[in-house]
């Protein structure tokens, strides 16, 4: 029988694979791998091997919120600790910390370390990730500048003040929840990006007590941005806040001239002033109308300014708001691709428009065909309730019948009575039709039967034989 070895393999490897493998881990774990080997007990500095720091509090976990408010001190020190410990700034390439708060005197340390490392001539920093989920930072530099800088993430508690920003390399940069950010901040911080290529902003811890909406999603201006996620979701006004809700809600503005794709997501402007999106080519819309009496905002200037698009894709209150809010409908001439997501609490009422406004659709994707009945739906839906005395309306050209639609695709089909009869409408009236595409909802029951359902419906266009599932 062999003896087993006692040989130390991680001791063998070279400082170079010993740098990659700790630089995949949180800083506080390769901290306490040196029980690992007997060479990482001997070397005096691990952080001399890796490029990457990672400081993230949350796998903490503290007996109650008592303990965890004076702990999150503690872990600032640690991270305090483990910076000043480091060789060099110089080395690094990657820094990411999230922590609940701590003390300011904590805080500053740590941040200064921080900024001065973005900071460092000669330096190799690219990608920095700052999150706090309580107790501001106040982050205030006369010039905030780095050279080598690529993406850039603030979260949270943060408020920012500076003089001057100058990350002429910088390519992304993600504004998540940030509190303390006012507009000439937020302006500066863009201006000082320019070659800036992406922006990422979302504000989803808005409650009823803030009527303001962040700076970001009020004005987007940059020749250099590329792809733009906007995600806000804000309360309705408390009552006595009308004003305040009014005069912060007036204009949402996006200039971007290099601008291709955009996902926007928020509750309605009063008005909104999109231009020279020119290269724009692909947009996500989930357009939100308030709750409250009446409708507030329009949005007929949006769909002016991004009328030249290739691709679009609706949510369900998305279509609400075009159909309520949008005085005047543009021609899509360049859109291919229409993709809509439906909802049972939502309707359908825009869709003859929307459709007689793109005259060269070549997709047509629903995710789900369940909506709400109404009796705006007109010809493009199947389901228009009866009414009592009807009177005798003059013929007019279906929606469907004029479609150039080659390609449709159904996903999330669920089978529902409501469901097989909309497919048979679009089935018998899009008559360019080529390929069918159905995504059955993997729960459904015997979708054996309900596929051979849809097999037997006929089909008016003589270049589309066949039902494909996907």
């Amino acid at each position: 029988m062999r003896s087993c070895s006692s040989r130390d393999g991680i001791s063998e490897l070279p400082d170079e694979i010993l740098g990659k493998i700790l630089s995949l881990v949180p800083t506080k774990v390769a901290a306490s791998t040196t029980v690992l080997s007997k060479r990482w007990r001997m070397n005096s500095n691990l952080l001399a091997l890796v490029d990457t720091l990672s400081f993230d509090e949350s796998m903490v976990v503290y007996p109650n919120v008592e303990v965890g408010s004076c702990s999150s001190d503690r872990f600032l020190d640690f991270v305090d600790k483990t910076l000043r410990n480091c060789p060099s700034k110089k080395m690094i390439k990657k820094i990411s910390l999230s922590h609940r708060g701590g003390r300011v005197p904590k805080s500053l340390a740590v941040y200064g370390w921080i900024l001065s490392a973005m900071e460092e001539q000669g330096g190799l920093l690219e990608e920095l990730h700052l999150e706090c989920t309580s107790n501001e930072v106040h982050l205030e530099r006369k010039l905030l500048t780095s050279n080598t800088l690529v993406k850039l993430t603030l979260s949270r508690e943060y408020s920012l003040e500076v003089d001057r920003v100058f990350l002429p390399a910088l390519k992304s940069l993600s504004l998540l929840t940030v509190g303390g950010l006012d507009y000439h901040n937020y302006r500066r911080l863009i201006q000082g990006c320019p070659v800036l290529e992406e922006l990422f902003v979302t504000d989803i811890a808005a409650d009823a007590a803030d009527p303001y909406p962040p700076c970001c999603t009020t004005s987007v201006e940059s020749p250099s941005i590329k792809r733009l996620v906007v995600s806000v979701d804000m309360p309705s006004p408390r009552p006595g806040t009308q004003q305040f809700f009014q005069e912060f809600h007036d204009e949402s503005v996006v200039n971007a001239p290099s601008l291709v794709y955009l996902d926007y997501s928020s509750h309605l402007f009063k008005d909104y002033r999109f231009v020279d999106l020119d290269s724009l080519a692909q947009v996500r819309l989930n357009l939100k109308l308030w709750d409250q009496p009446g409708l507030y905002g329009d949005v007929t200037n949006l769909a002016a300014g991004i009328s030249n698009i290739s691709t679009l894709h609706l949510s369900p209150d998305s279509l609400e708001a075009f159909h309520f809010c949008c005085k005047s409908m543009p021609v899509f001439k360049n859109l291919l691709n229409l993709s809509i997501e439906s909802n049972k609490k939502k309707g359908w009422q825009v869709m003859p428009l929307l459709l007689n406004s793109c005259p060269n659709l070549h997709t047509l994707v629903f995710k789900g065909l369940v909506h709400k009945v109404t009796d705006k739906c007109g010809d493009a839906c199947a389901c228009t309730p009866k009414k009592k005395n009807k009177k005798k309306k003059s013929k007019v050209v279906s929606c469907l019948k004029t479609c150039q639609v080659k390609v449709l695709e159904i996903l999330e089909y669920g089978a529902s009575f409501q469901e097989l009869k909309q497919m048979r409408h679009f089935l018998g009236m899009l008559e360019c039709l080529e390929t069918v595409r159905v995504a059955v909802i993997d729960a459904a029951d015997n979708s054996v039967f309900l596929r051979a359902n849809l097999l037997t419906l006929p089909i008016v266009s003589s270049n589309c034989n066949n039902i494909h599932f996907i």
